[in-house]
């Protein structure tokens, strides 16, 4: 397919994206609904640091609790992709939701702060196994880069429907027993593992279509001779995936100040949490709306090209934020933001595919995780401790790292195209 700047006859005789949608195969709707149930379910994440001090902890050992988890959520991305090339997708998944559950259920159980420690931290390694398999997944499922966009498309959906109703069902039960919250969680994981275990018993046959230039050819097979004789140190030679992956730290850490900076800055000018509710309210409505309408749009264009637009949009609307105030101009930088957001995070996953050689999905895959995870955790940390010393500092710095991503983003040419050859 095409990567030029703007629609080209081949796009335009493309069948249209709601058809795309419906041809999906089977695999991705199976995975999709999976993730929902976790999405549903994922509340410890969410209600730890709650638990800990309501439990007669301190602040500072709930500090230490989380720092114990995203350490294990980097690890576990990077150990995840290593085990979704070489034992497989579908025992990856069973062996990260099955461990993860088991572990989840102990925690109300325990009774000191080295035994929370460790086993979050375990919980931080094991829950994260799964996504690189999750996402190897869709990849041996199809194949077209139109298709492969719809399919995380929907697989990101079906995450931001169950964040949402996670959020309010963890919030009723954790009123009523952290236990039963815990319990509950352990449940969904089991859940999950059962329709892996029961509806994705065969792999997929190899897919690969000899017209698509940013089909990867990957077999996705645990035993393949090419997934085993490379690894991470063949990876981190890539220039091309580095740069996909500081572009990923910048980016996160940069909207990740959307749970840090913000509400920081709309209590300083005097709004209520009521207030920021109701713009993290507007981010949420337009995402469910609008992100799987807009694939269709951005799937017409070069990804490195959206990847730029979509940071850029999100660097400017969270920059502009420090200096905004009232919630009508702060409902506007939240539009920009938003959109932003769904631009880039529409298209990631899948343009990293189109980068990734054969035998290699699960591995750039538990990268990108990882690298997610250390945008996500450093930006907090960094961020609240900037704003304490002068908030322009931290918008100064999301207006910096947010324009290197966009730098780093036009440097992301699939290996086909930036060899010059010709499109389909």
């Amino acid at each position: 397919m095409s990567h030029n700047a703007v629609p080209t006859r081949s796009s335009v005789d493309e069948p249209r994206f709601r058809d795309v949608l419906r041809g999906l195969p089977r695999r991705v709707w199976i995975i999709s609904l999976g993730s929902l149930i976790l999405q549903v379910g994922s509340f410890l994440p969410v209600f730890i640091v709650l638990y800990l001090t309501q439990s007669g902890y301190s602040a500072g050992a709930a500090g230490i609790v989380l720092g114990a988890s995203g350490l294990g959520r980097v690890l576990g991305n990077v150990i995840g992709g290593h085990l979704t090339d070489t034992i497989g997708r579908r025992p990856a998944i069973l062996v990260s939701v099955v461990t993860t559950a088991g572990l989840t259920a102990l925690v109300p159980y325990l009774g000191s702060l080295p035994a929370i420690i460790v086993v979050v931290g375990l919980i931080g390694v094991m829950s994260q196994i799964y996504r690189p398999a999750m996402a190897a997944v869709l990849v041996d499922s199809v194949t077209p880069a139109r298709q492969r966009l719809a399919a995380f498309g929907v697989l990101r959906f079906a995450q931001n429907v169950g964040s949402a109703l996670g959020g309010v069902i963890g919030g009723v039960v954790a009123g009523i027993s952290y236990t039963g919250l815990f319990l509950g969680e352990a449940a969904a994981l089991l859940l999950f593992g059962l329709i892996v275990a029961l509806l994705l018993r065969d792999a997929p046959e190899p897919r690969f279509d000899s017209d698509d230039p940013d089909s990867t050819g990957d077999t996705g097979g645990a035993g393949t001779e090419a997934g085993q004789a490379v690894g991470y140190r063949r990876a981190l030679a890539d220039r091309t995936l580095v740069r996909f992956l500081l572009m990923t730290v910048f980016s996160m850490f940069v909207y990740i100040q959307t749970t840090v900076g913000l509400p920081l800055h709309v209590t300083e000018v005097g709004l209520s949490q009521r207030d920021f509710g109701l713009l993290m309210g507007l981010n949420g409505l337009l995402v469910v709306l609008l992100e799987l309408p807009l694939i269709s749009v951005v799937s017409r264009y070069r990804p490195e090209y959206v990847l730029a637009v979509g940071n850029l949009l999100t660097c400017a609307g969270l920059a502009l934020t420090g200096f905004t105030t009232g919630m009508g101009l702060l409902a506007l930088t939240v539009l920009v933001w938003t959109f932003g957001e769904m631009v880039s995070s529409s298209i990631v996953q899948a343009h990293l595919v189109s980068l990734t050689p054969p035998g290699m999905v699960g591995r750039y895959q538990g990268l990108y995780g990882a690298a997610y995870t250390v945008g996500t955790g450093a930006g907090p940390v960094i961020g609240g401790a900037l704003y304490a010393v002068d908030p322009r500092a931290l918008w100064i710095l999301v207006g910096v790292l947010g324009l290197l991503s966009v730098q780093l983003s036009l440097r992301l040419r699939p290996p086909a195209a930036a060899a010059g050859e010709p499109a389909s």
